[in-house]
């Protein structure tokens, strides 16, 4: 069982798939305590694999995007099998901070300050800038590299940041601009 937040489907609002029509499994529960954390981690629903399935089942994208909270508290290889045979590109969003199934299609890895990353590369790194220094950031291999403002408050920060720090791309939350989920 897995405790469940919510499953919708929208587009990607962040990152290199922004714009992607997808399914958003939303698990409840992390490990670490953001202040900017969009999760309510004490809602949620306990829900079998076969119950995510069918959930997921009702929308037609392929790209599946395991979100949270944390969701690598509450997957396994088999169930990311289980949506592979299903037919489901899968992405991740995740701290970083666990070891995760190898067979996972695409690894956003959004690394908070001041915790121990368990994962050894990602496909992009996406860092919620709040001042900090990203020079720990880059040393982690990845094949992208993004800023984001927080809540969209600093984004006039983060793009003078960029200008003077090419290798970071910038990463907007088009969902909130756009008003979608």
């Amino acid at each position: 069982m897995k405790k469940i937040n919510e499953i919708f489907y929208s587009l990607q609002g962040e990152g290199f798939h922004t714009g992607t029509p997808a399914i958003f499994i939303r698990f409840s529960g992390c490990n670490l305590k953001c202040d900017f954390c969009d999760t309510q981690h004490e809602t949620g629903i306990l829900m079998s694999d076969e119950d995510i399935l069918a959930a997921i089942s009702t929308h037609p994208a392929q790209t599946v995007i395991l979100t949270g909270g944390e969701p690598s508290l509450w997957i396994n290889t088999d169930f990311i099998e289980l949506l592979h045979k299903a037919g489901k590109y899968v992405c991740i969003e995740t701290n970083g901070t666990n070891i995760l199934p190898s067979t996972i299609d695409w690894v956003t890895c959004s690394p908070k300050q001041n915790s121990r990353l368990e994962i050894t590369h990602a496909n992009e790194i996406k860092v919620i800038y709040t001042g900090q220094d990203l020079s720990p950031y880059l040393q982690i291999p990845a094949d992208h590299y993004y800023l984001q403002p927080c809540s969209c408050q600093n984004t006039q920060e983060v793009i003078n940041y960029i200008l003077t720090h090419p290798e970071w791309k910038l990463s907007l939350q088009t969902h909130k601009l756009i008003h979608i989920q």
